[in-house]
């Protein structure tokens, strides 16, 4: 029996398989031309396990990226022909051209310029048609209008921290890597006080619940209690130049300058030198401090991979909270209640209830897959907390196998803050954005950022200030600057 040669083989299997492949292309597009076919009601009838209310919208939507993408595809036949308008016109424009015998060189010129003009009219018109299709598939339920309002520059380094007094007077704090920490009028955006105590980066501020001390941490290894006295300067009338609607339209632009490092208006406020007390016993950087409810006890997490616990008073060490197995990264107390919870890099963060004197229990939360960048309380038995995995997640204390809520983002999230009031969580990111979520993980805004307003670098902290009449959310970045903005939801608000 003859056999055939490996090459007449080779060549009719892969001829087989181009005919197959031909078959299978023919059978999909006729599949899909006669699933296209189909008219809606003959869809709405059909079978399906779905609630009627889930089907009913699904449809709607389905119809709406149809008219989309219906939409777009008019644009762009539109686009085509003045494409051809314009190439016919510049072939005319080349015929006159050698018909007046122009010199090389000009011939050059003018045909440069026609092409960079046709160039910069494509780039215009493929711009606006993709952000018209992309902004209709994003959350639109709450418009969110973000006024950016003040900036607060005065400061030589990133800036880690960002807090808003909770006494009378309320002031703005920030914490730096240039060694300081600032108190700001947040009205005018001058720099009151200056606190040079610390030998190293300070990397948190928060201040008491009832008196007016502050409380930073610092790369020294310690954190500092220090007194401050500042007089509020006479406000100044705000413009409204900067006001946009930034539910998801601002505009990414280039990047600007940073602030003049050559210019230091903190230069020209009272300086405070020494803390009242100063809370030593870690090992390693301290990256974040904050006060336990009544303001007599403290907390500090470090690099040393243990919370502290101190009487203010007395500067003693009450309590060591070890347990992590890598680099703490924040910590956070409750606002009524006396609990802490710390996150640390080793993907977890831990809730430590000193509510009972005689029983000090913990328990660890696990859910994220990267460094835990911070965990903060909301209103009720909620926990909120950002990771470097790019994910944010709402948690019940009452359940702790599962978040209730995950928001998924595309950047690593640093310290977040949650507006109680109105439980409206902001996220800092690494990329220089801000977003606006609410509990449930519905995105509600993104700060905007272009060119002459906005983060240039990236986003360390935000703090809210719910009672202020003019800024309600602060942020800091690592451009040196604070800003203040004045974020209001209507819809959101609404339905509280």
């Amino acid at each position: 029996m003859p056999t055939e040669s490996g090459s007449c083989s080779a060549a009719r299997q892969a001829k087989q398989k181009r005919k197959s492949h031909s078959l299978s292309i023919r059978r999909t597009n006729s599949s899909e031309q006669e699933r296209t076919g189909l008219p809606r009601d003959m869809l709405e009838g059909q079978d399906s396990k779905l609630p009627s209310s889930v089907r009913s919208t699904l449809l709607e939507l389905f119809g709406q990226i149809e008219r989309e993408f219906e939409n777009l595809y008019i644009e762009n036949l539109e686009l085509r022909r003045e494409i051809e308008t314009l190439n016919e016109r510049l072939a005319a424009e080349g015929q006159g051209i050698d018909g007046a015998e122009l010199s090389k060189g000009q011939l050059k010129t003018k045909a440069s310029h026609s092409t960079s003009q046709l160039s910069q009219k494509l780039k215009t018109t493929y711009k606006a048609s993709t952000s018209k299709i992309v902004s209709s598939f994003k959350t639109t339920t709450s418009r969110a209008v973000c006024q950016l309002v003040k900036e607060y520059i005065g400061h030589r380094d990133g800036i880690w921290d960002v807090s808003v007094a909770r006494t009378q007077p309320v002031v703005l704090g920030t914490a730096s890597a240039d060694h300081t920490a600032l108190l700001w009028s947040i009205e005018t955006g001058r720099s009151l006080a200056k606190y040079t105590g610390h030998v190293g980066s300070v990397n948190s501020i928060k201040f008491h619940p009832s008196e007016q001390l502050a409380l930073t941490a610092s790369g020294d290894q310690t954190a500092h209690v220090w007194r401050y006295a500042v007089q509020l300067p006479a406000p100044q009338p705000v413009a409204d130049s900067s006001q946009q609607l930034c539910g998801e339209d601002e505009v990414e632009c280039s990047d600007k300058d940073e602030p003049d490092a050559d210019t230091d208006p903190s230069s020209e406020c009272p300086t405070i030198r020494a803390p009242l007390t100063s809370l030593k016993s870690h090992q390693g950087v301290v990256i974040a401090a904050d006060w336990l409810v009544g303001g007599k006890q403290a907390v500090t997490a470090s690099w040393d991979r243990t919370a502290n616990l101190y009487d203010v008073e007395t500067s003693e060490l009450v309590h060591s909270l070890t347990g992590h197995d890598q680099e703490l990264t924040h910590c956070c107390t409750h606002p009524t209640q006396r609990l802490v919870v710390t996150s640390s890099r080793d993907t977890t963060f831990r809730l430590w209830d000193f509510r009972d004197p005689s029983i000090h229990s913990v328990n660890v939360f696990q859910g994220h897959t990267d460094t835990v960048t911070s965990a903060v309380f909301t209103v009720g038995d909620n926990v909120v907390s950002g990771s470097d995995d790019r994910t944010v997640k709402v948690w019940d204390l009452k359940n702790m196998r599962s978040p209730i809520a995950t928001i998924r983002t595309d950047s690593a999230i640093n310290r977040i803050n949650v507006c109680v009031g109105q439980k409206i969580i902001a996220l800092p990111h690494d990329n220089r954005q801000v977003r606006l979520f609410d509990m449930s993980g519905v995105r509600l805004a993104r700060l905007p950022r272009s060119s002459r307003q906005g983060h240039r670098r990236m986003v360390c902290g935000s703090a809210w200030s719910e009672d202020h009449p003019v800024c309600n959310l602060f942020t800091c970045g690592f451009d040196r600057q604070a800003i203040g903005w004045n974020i209001n939801i209507p819809a959101l608000l609404q339905e509280k």
